[in-house]
């Protein structure tokens, strides 16, 4: 091992909804172990409010992020490009893990809809952290 802090690229188009919980939730679990980014081909111009609000109900503030352009700089730097089942494609660098998530789209639904993606992205992301951190499980 390196010592380096393994890193994680979250990629939906808008960058607005689950990368955006993924990223929150990666930051929160790991406690500064995992480098963490997002971002988007398409930002939105803010973060899905339902998005932001079901976070909320577990103690996790999202309200000042931004979406973020997705750049092939931030995809270089990453170890894990993760992309969310919405169909964007990522540039290909060699000895980087790629995953893709199927996730419903949360865009323009309620907090009551966005809690079930909220909750499978949470699963996703502890398996994520045993994968990376198996000490940490």
């Amino acid at each position: 091992m390196t010592g380096k802090k393994p890193s994680v690229l979250f990629v939906c188009v808008h960058n607005a909804g689950r990368s955006q919980m993924a990223a929150a939730f990666l930051t929160a679990l790991s406690q500064g172990a995992i480098e963490v980014r997002s971002a988007g081909s398409q930002p939105a111009d803010t973060v899905n409010p339902a998005a932001v609000e079901a976070m909320s109900e577990l103690g996790i503030d999202m309200s000042a992020e931004i979406p973020k352009v997705l750049t092939t700089e931030a995809v270089k730097e990453s170890d894990v490009v993760i992309t969310m089942g919405c169909g964007d494609e990522c540039p290909y660098f060699p000895g980087k893990r790629y995953e893709d998530w199927v996730l419903e789209d949360p865009a323009g639904q309620g907090v009551d809809a966005v809690r079930p993606i909220r909750d499978e992205i949470r699963t996703h992301i502890e398996t994520l952290i045993d994968s990376l951190i198996p000490a940490a499980s």
